[in-house]
């Protein structure tokens, strides 16, 4: 494979869709035409799995909600991600595994071991290339959902559990280098100029590296 894997985390409210939009046309300026997805969701089965999963109406166990989350990951990697990448593609998704370890291991208190292990399996090997993490105070995120109206079921969730969630994110960002943490409090174009930044250079040190390779072989 050899497409880009990029990632949006965050907790409720962080903007991510917002960014990957800002993402999205900067990468466009250049000539290439990403492909941007979601999780849950992405493909017409995980589409209706999301539907499930985000029913405010309904009442999930926890071990339920991941298995649905995994689910609706294993169709999203194999039709559409593993595909894109390689053809060569930039995928841009707003979540991946990161999500289920932050919601269902750390929020819902499922053991890590089996979050993990699951999510290995279920996404093939694929991992994201980087992953950015929209940082944001869950009771500041949980006011902007409030703005925005309708909330869906991981939204109604208590605060306790959505301060749970952003340490889960912060945990996995400390562990892992191909994670950014960056402020969602920032103006949106300061936001996304940052992030075309981080996003460029990791761009240009993966093409030196290929070139260094290639004039090697």
């Amino acid at each position: 494979m050899c497409g880009l894997f990029i990632v949006f985390e965050g907790p409720e409210g962080a903007g991510k869709s917002t960014q990957i939009g800002y993402l999205k046309r900067s990468f466009e300026t250049t000539g290439q035409a990403p492909l941007t997805t979601r999780e849950p969701g992405g493909t017409p089965a995980s589409d209706a799995i999301r539907t499930v999963l985000l029913d405010p109406k309904l009442v999930i166990s926890p071990l339920s909600e991941f298995l649905l989350y995994a689910a609706s990951r294993a169709q999203h990697v194999t039709d559409i991600i593993i595909p894109a990448l390689k053809e060569g593609k930039t995928v841009i998704s707003d979540r991946f595994t990161g999500a289920s370890v932050a919601y269902q291991g750390y929020g819902r208190g499922l053991d890590l071991g089996f979050v993990n292990d699951l999510n290995t399996r279920v996404s093939q090997g694929v991992t994201p290339d980087l992953t950015i993490l929209l940082d944001l105070e869950p009771l500041r995120g949980l006011e902007r959902v409030d703005q925005r109206g309708g909330k869906d079921r991981l939204e109604q969730a208590d605060l306790a559990f959505h301060q749970r969630v952003r340490s889960g994110f912060l945990k996995q960002a400390e562990a892992n280098p191909s994670w950014v943490v960056l402020n969602a409090e920032l103006p949106e174009d300061d936001l996304a100029r940052e992030i075309w930044y981080i996003v460029s250079e990791r761009l240009l040190g993966r093409s030196k590296m290929t070139d260094a390779s290639e004039r090697s072989s």
